[in-house]
């Protein structure tokens, strides 16, 4: 049952130039938030998610989940996720207008799921990643919420997606918990992730955030494994000169794992198009993010060139003995 996260995070995030949100000028900075602009922050994320659940009842069956392998009772708790984000749309629609600010709208997505398995490996990742744009929006956000009623919610919310992401990530022989602390993002960075999906539509509100150009990672025939693979980041030196980066400039890629950040400087390869490290820093595990950035020390949104891109790193000696999917 297992599939390629590796994959399903590149089709996730290959639409994100595309997105009509994403409209990069100039050079991304940190934005400034109050309480309305974080909870339409976190009502645009609980849109998508409903869309994403409501999109799957709809084009596949019980039987069709049973067909590819999730037995029951798994179609009926996808049911109740579904109910799980509708009653958060509702809940932060209803806080906004209460507040007297309007709120944001439903707007138009696109999921590249092609069938139920298809589907399931890519609510891994669309779970994972808009996990952390609310750890971002509840944890990261935390200190910049001023109604501490707004920070209780918030946290029921949290604990809520917590037990969808470790589900869906059982269901597919993932471990459920990979790490002992998940991995609260910026503002943008995990805007940059839900922008991929995000292809039309338009809402009376206007956030102040950007999305970083994509980082694409090469595809590999084998699992990511801590302190040991290496990982190649196809076109970023290339895309990067775009911005002046230079070949002596040095660029560090970051991984977000848990409470840790961690730089590792890459190289470009042979070809001078990709950027490159040969080995993943030890002690991170689960859904691990990374950007690159012209900082080892500073990881702020200045700093960032590109990403986040996503991946499914197991801890050394611990990958697992089924194949891992092919490259296409």
């Amino acid at each position: 049952m297992r599939l390629s996260l590796t994959l399903a995070a590149s089709l996730a995030v290959s639409a994100v130039q595309a997105s009509p949100l994403v409209k990069r000028s100039g050079p991304v900075t940190t934005p400034k938030v109050d309480d309305g602009i974080i909870l339409n922050y976190a009502l645009t994320l609980e849109y998508l998610e409903r869309k994403f659940y409501q999109d799957a009842l709809a084009n596949y069956s019980q039987a069709d989940f049973v067909a590819a392998g999730f037995e029951d009772p798994f179609y009926t708790n996808l049911k109740e996720i579904y109910f799980d984000e509708q009653t958060h749309v509702s809940f932060l629609s209803g806080a906004l207008t209460a507040a007297g600010i309007t709120p944001t709208v439903e707007l138009e997505y696109t999921f590249p799921a092609t069938d139920v398995m298809s589907f399931v490996t890519l609510s891994s990742v669309l779970e994972g990643a808009i996990n952390a744009e609310i750890k971002a929006r509840y944890l990261g956000a935390a200190a910049s919420i001023v109604n501490k009623d707004y920070l209780t919610a918030a946290g029921s919310i949290l604990t809520v997606e917590a037990r969808h992401t470790a589900y869906i990530r059982a269901s597919l022989a993932q471990s459920p918990f990979p790490a002992p602390f998940d991995t609260p993002l910026g503002f943008n960075k995990v805007f940059s992730l839900a922008a991929a999906f995000i292809t039309g539509g338009s809402s009376p509100v206007t956030l102040p955030f950007m999305a970083f150009p994509m980082l694409t990672l090469q595809c590999t025939q084998y699992y990511y494994e801590a302190d040991r693979s290496s990982v190649t980041f196809s076109g970023a030196f290339k895309a990067a000169q775009k911005f002046g980066v230079a070949k002596d400039t040095p660029i560090y890629a970051v991984f977000f794992s848990g409470l840790q950040k961690l730089p590792v400087q890459v190289r470009i390869t042979a070809g001078n198009s990709d950027y490159k490290i040969d080995r993943l820093p030890a002690g991170i595990s689960g859904q691990v993010y990374v950007v690159l950035s012209k900082s080892s020390t500073a990881f702020n949104d200045e700093n960032v060139i590109a990403g986040p891109a996503i991946l499914e790193v197991y801890p050394k000696g611990q990958i697992p003995s089924t194949p891992h999917a092919k490259c296409h």
